[in-house]
This record gives C-alpha cells, sequence and structure tokens, in this order.
C-alpha cells in the first residue's frame, strides 16, 4: 500500500532530525572536554552551551506537545546561554535526554495530528509548522556546532559528509548504481 504524504512527511522529517543529531555528535566526538567548554569569542556560545540551549528547547518543545505550550514555565532559556556542563560527558547525557525527547514525540504521531494546532509562546500553528519550525532551528545549531568543531580541530577534523576533494569519486560511484527511490539519508558515506 502507498504511503500517504503525511506518512511520507513525518517519516522523513525523523530522518532528518536522526540525521542533524548524528551530525552534531559526528563533530562533538572528535573533541575534548576543554574544545566543548571553548568559547570563540565572548559574543559567541561555546559548544556546551549550543547544546544546553539545544536540549532546554527539545525538553520544552517536545514534552506534552499535543497539549500543553510549548515554551514550558521550569524552562529557564537564558540560563542555557549561561551556565555549561562540566565536561563532554555531562553535555552528551542532556543531549541525548533531548533527542530522545523529541523523537519518541515525532515517532508517536499520526498523519492525521499533522493538521491540530499546538502553541509556542500562545502562538498557533500545525503540528507540520512547529516540525519544520524546529527542524530548522535545530540544524542551524548543528551547523553553528560543526563549523566550531572544523575550526577547532582544522584539518585534523574528520569530514562528516562528501570529504574534500572526494566529490568526483563519491558521483562516479553513485551513477554506475541502479536508479531508486530512498531517503538520502538511508546512505552511508
Amino acid at each position: 500500500m502507498q504511503k500517504s504524504n503525511d506518512e511520507m512527511f513525518l517519516e522523513s522529517s525523523i530522518k532528518l532530525f536522526r540525521y542533524y543529531k548524528k551530525l552534531g555528535e559526528g563533530a562533538i566526538t572528535q573533541l575534548t572536554d576543554e574544545e566543548v567548554l571553548r568559547k570563540p569569542n565572548e559574543a559567541s556560545n561555546s559548544i556546551a552551551l549550543i547544546v544546553h540551549h539545544l536540549s532546554g528547547n527539545m525538553l520544552s518543545r517536545w514534552t506534552d506537545f499535543l497539549t500543553s505550550d510549548g515554551e514550558k514555565s521550569w524552562r529557564n532559556r537564558d540560563a542555557e546561554f549561561e551556565a555549561s556542563y562540566p565536561d563532554k560527558q555531562t553535555m552528551l547525557a542532556a543531549w541525548d535526554n533531548g533527542w530522545s525527547c523529541l523523537l519518541q514525540t515525532l515517532e508517536n504521531l499520526k498523519p492525521e495530528d499533522l493538521t491540530k494546532e499546538i502553541y509556542i509562546r500562545n502562538e498557533g500553528q500545525s503540528v507540520l509548522e512547529a516540525i519544520q519550525r524546529q527542524l530548522a532551528h535545530y540544524s542551524s545549531h548543528v551547523g553553528q556546532i560543526l563549523y566550531q568543531a572544523k575550526a577547532i580541530r582544522g584539518n585534523n577534523f574528520k569530514s562528516l559528509s562528501i570529504p574534500k576533494g572526494d566529490s568526483d569519486n563519491f558521483n562516479k560511484e553513485k551513477f554506475n548504481q541502479e536508479k531508486s527511490r530512498k531517503h538520502f539519508t538511508d546512505v552511508q558515506r
């Protein structure tokens, strides 16, 4: 049986969130405790502070997702940019906690939930819009993590996508395969 557009949207969204989680982890694992705490400058956030913000946002947005406002009264957003973690292990535990909340919520949604209205700071939006909003938000922060990790590790950073200078080989391998329908996140790089 063919999947509906709503089913495909939910599946694709979950795969994209998992993809960005994996990218962030791929960058973070290449860094030391000290490196995740390093701020590029006083106006910027360390990777640990970015993770603190992501985790806080995920827990707030995705806890009781369909039944309560996405900005919970117990969340202290300002503190997410001030208080950090003592080490990478503690930071990764918070990272996992936020992503688990998000992914469990998404995996329990039904296609008919996509048109329901939810609120974030009393602003109504469809579930579909809220998913897109958070996907854009989280991917931008994962991009910040990747950028900082590359800046810190320099030439020692292990590429998480097609390595620089390897596009021709990658494309040649792809075009030597039969055409098929799949999500780009299903492909191992």
